[in-house]
């Protein structure tokens, strides 16, 4: 159904989340509720105020802040891009976590794909859409 499962050897959670073109691989482990991302911490990593609270809108709906600790590695894509790609990535391992958080994740949209992405550039056209400026003479 997701991208989500249980890590045979050490037992933690997994979860993908992407937005744009931004990656976010999250490993949740129960513990006392602390988030590094590549290697820093939360707030260092996004030191705004709403990314911060994109990252953990998942787990405090779920009421699961304290009790997990998550490990994501975030590649692509800009600051807000990997924050909503960590936010989708923490839901889905939070299901693998415990199955019942599902209906709550689900009816809150953190577990909806924002598939939205750049439109590529064409051939004979300055952009994706936008072509050259007509010149009469």
């Amino acid at each position: 159904m997701f991208a989500t499962k249980k890590d045979k050897v050490s037992g933690d959670c997994l979860g993908t989340g992407r937005r744009k073109t931004a990656i976010a691989r999250v490993r949740i482990r129960p513990g006392s509720g602390k988030v590094t991302i590549n290697g820093r911490d939360l707030l260092a990593y996004f030191p705004i105020i709403a990314q911060q609270q994109a990252v953990l809108d998942a787990l405090d709906i779920t009421g699961k802040r304290d009790g997990v600790d998550c490990i994501i590695t975030c590649s692509g894509g800009g600051p807000n891009g990997q924050a909503f790609a960590c936010k989708m990535g923490i839901a889905r391992a939070l299901i693998a976590h415990d199955a019942e958080t599902f209906a709550t994740l689900r009816g809150g949209g953190y577990l909806t794909r924002d598939s939205r992405m750049k439109e590529r550039k064409k051939y004979g056209l300055r952009g994706a859409r936008r072509g050259v400026q007509f010149s009469k003479r």
